[in-house]
C-alpha cells in the first residue's frame, strides 16, 4: 500500500480547514438565533419594561403631588385639604387593592390544598380527621373538600394556580425569568447527505405484509390427517350411545345370559367375612381341648351377646 504523496495531505488539510469553517458559520448563525428566540426573548423584556416604565409614572405622580402639597400648605389651605383627601382616598384604595389580592391568592391556595387532600373526606363508615365525631358541626375544611374535586396526575404536574405569573409584573417585586428549558424547534426533514435510500421505500420496505415461504405456510399435519381429525370430532358430536335404540321387549329374547362369576363357580361364595372371622380346623389341633389363655379374661368382653342396653344401662 503506498502511502500518500505531499499534494494529497495538503489537499486533504486544506479541504478539512475549509469544511471547519463552514461549520463555525452555521454553529455561530444557529446559535445567535437560539439565543435571541429562547434565551433572550425581545417581547418578554419589552412587556417586563413597560411594566416598569408604568410603575415609574405612578411614583412620579405621587412624589408630585407630594411636592404641590409642600408648596401650597402655607398660602392656600382649601387646595391642600382636597390634594391631602385625594392621596387619602389613593392610599386607602392601593391598600385595598393589596388586601384583595392578598385574600384571592389565599382562597387559591386553600382551594388547591383541598384538592390536594381530597382523599381525606370523610366516608359513609369513617369520618375523616376534619369531622370528628366529638364536634357538634363539621370543620370548615370539612365542607370545603365536599365541595372540591380531586386532583388529576396531570394537573399535578402543572404549576398551581395561585403561582407568580406575569400579571404581577407593574409591581416589579421580582426580576422576570426567562425560562431556558424550552425544547429546541423541530429540525426540517430534508434528505440527509449521503448514500441514503429514500424515506418512503425505507418506510415501504419496513411495514410491508408477511410473505412467509412455502416451509412456513404449510402446516404441519397432512389435509389426510386433518380431515380425519374432523371426521372423530364429527363422529364423537353426533354419537350418543354407541348401541342402537330398539325399545321392542321381543329384541332381548334370544340373547344368552352370562353368569357372573361367583355363581358360576360350584363352590359356591365363601362364607369368611360373611359368617366368621376366624378359620378353626380341630383336626390340626394337638389336644382335644381348645386354647387356653394365660391372661385372665375381661369382664366386659365375656358379656358381649349375653346382655343388652336400656336406657345406656347395661342389664
Amino acid at each position: 500500500m503506498q502511502s500518500p504523496s505531499l499534494s494529497e495531505t495538503a489537499y486533504f488539510i486544506m479541504k478539512m480547514n475549509f469544511y471547519n469553517e463552514m461549520a463555525v458559520r452555521i454553529q455561530k448563525r444557529w446559535r445567535g438565533y437560539y439565543v435571541r428566540k429562547y434565551i433572550h426573548n425581545y417581547y418578554a423584556l419589552k412587556k417586563y419594561l413597560e411594566a416598569i416604565s408604568v410603575n415609574n409614572e405612578i411614583v412620579r405622580q405621587q412624589e408630585h403631588c407630594q411636592l404641590n402639597l409642600h408648596l401650597i400648605a402655607g398660602t392656600n389651605t382649601t387646595a391642600y385639604c382636597i390634594m391631602r383627601n385625594e392621596l387619602q382616598e389613593y392610599a386607602e384604595m392601593k391598600e385595598k387593592e393589596e388586601k384583595r389580592k392578598d385574600i384571592e391568592k389565599k382562597e387559591k391556595e386553600k382551594k388547591y390544598q383541598a384538592r390536594k387532600m381530597h382523599y381525606l373526606l370523610s366516608t359513609e363508615k369513617i369520618a375523616g380527621i376534619y369531622n370528628s365525631p366529638l364536634r357538634k358541626s363539621p370543620d370548615p375544611m370539612e365542607l370545603l373538600l365536599r365541595k372540591s374535586k380531586p386532583l388529576s396526575h396531570r394537573q399535578q404536574q402543572m404549576k398551581s394556580p395561585f403561582a407568580y405569573e406575569l400579571y404581577d409584573w407593574p409591581t416589579c417585586k421580582r426580576p422576570p425569568t426567562f425560562s431556558t428549558a424550552q425544547p429546541l424547534p423541530p429540525i426540517g426533514r430534508q434528505k440527509p447527505q449521503g448514500p441514503f435510500r429514500d424515506t418512503a421505500e425505507v418506510l415501504q420496505q419496513r411495514y410491508k405484509p408477511l410473505e412467509p415461504t412455502l416451509r412456513v405456510a404449510a402446516s404441519i399435519n397432512s389435509p389426510l390427517e386433518k380431515a380425519r381429525e374432523e371426521m372423530k370430532k364429527e363422529e364423537w358430536r353426533n354419537c350418543i350411545h354407541d348401541n342402537e335404540f330398539l325399545p321392542f321387549s321381543s329384541y332381548h329374547k334370544n340373547e344368552k345370559y352370562d353368569p357372573s362369576i361367583h355363581r358360576s363357580v360350584k363352590y359356591g361364595q365363601g362364607t369368611y367375612g360373611i359368617k366368621h372371622f376366624r378359620e378353626v380346623q380341630p383336626k390340626k389341633w394337638v389336644a382335644d381341648k381348645d386354647f387356653q389363655t394365660v391372661l385372665p379374661s375381661i369382664v366386659l368382653f365375656e358379656k358381649f351377646g349375653k346382655t343388652y342396653s336400656r336406657a345406656g344401662q347395661i342389664v
